[in-house]
């Protein structure tokens, strides 16, 4: 009965097909190191939670992807198309939002190859993955450090270096600036900070104390799970 429900529909023969235990242990095995990889990668380090979720599901999209392409170079050709114009030609969103582009692609590259039954377990099974790794075991414990992301816009003839430091120092517990780039045609620089805050309540005297430096800045402060993915 099995067999009859996890056959694809374009099957000429049960030889080629992928039996529902071999699906099942392979998707179980690369969750399994998905978790296993974002806790390698997460180890004394600052990452988004929509990052960490996208790390621990990718590797489950990429074995099914796989397995449904089965050797078959013409598909492998057309998914690898398929995968570019999603993740270059779409608009610009949290690494959580293109996984879950990434799981839909997936989804409709399964029915797409006639394996109807497996494109709804898979997505079961990664819908359910996402809710369980959001709810609970990705999610960052209530209390803790408060990570934001500081966009801050200054003239080009602003020496920027050592300016922000003693309100970085009086408001955060770390900072790292890890961008500097030009915009408007080169007359402005963009600094991207990395901040701890000591104190989430004085975000608003934090942004006030920056702008005392020089009155014409451009602040921005967001949280690091709303930073747009680059993966």
């Amino acid at each position: 009965m099995l067999d009859t429900v996890f056959r694809g529909l374009f099957d000429t023969a049960l030889i080629d097909t992928i039996s529902p235990g071999n699906f099942l242990i392979c998707m179980g095995v690369s969750l399994v190191l998905g978790l296993l990889l974002c806790a390698m990668t997460g180890w004394q380090s600052k990452s988004s939670r929509s990052f960490a979720i996208t790390l621990a599901l990718l590797p489950t999209v990429v074995c099914v992807v796989i397995m449904m392409v089965n050797g078959n170079v013409g598909a492998g050709v057309a998914v690898a198309g398929a995968f570019s114009l999603v993740r270059f030609r779409s608009a610009p969103g949290t690494a959580r939002e293109i996984s879950a582009i990434f799981v839909a692609m997936g989804t409709g590259l399964i029915t797409g190859m006639g394996y109807l039954a497996y494109a709804a377990l898979f997505a079961l099974i990664l819908g359910a993955a996402t809710m369980v790794y959001t709810a609970f075991s990705l999610r960052p414990h209530n209390g803790g450090p408060v990570c934001r992301t500081l966009h801050i816009t200054v003239p080009e003839d602003l020496d920027y270096i050592g300016v922000f430091e003693p309100v970085l120092d009086e408001y955060t517990r770390q900072y790292n600036l890890t961008q500097v780039k030009t915009t408007n045609m080169g007359s402005l620089f963009k600094l991207t900070y990395d901040v701890t805050m000591k104190d989430a309540a004085l975000e608003k005297k934090f942004i006030d104390q920056l702008r005392l430096r020089n009155g014409n800045l451009e602040i921005t402060l967001g949280h690091q799970d709303n930073a747009v993915a680059t993966l």
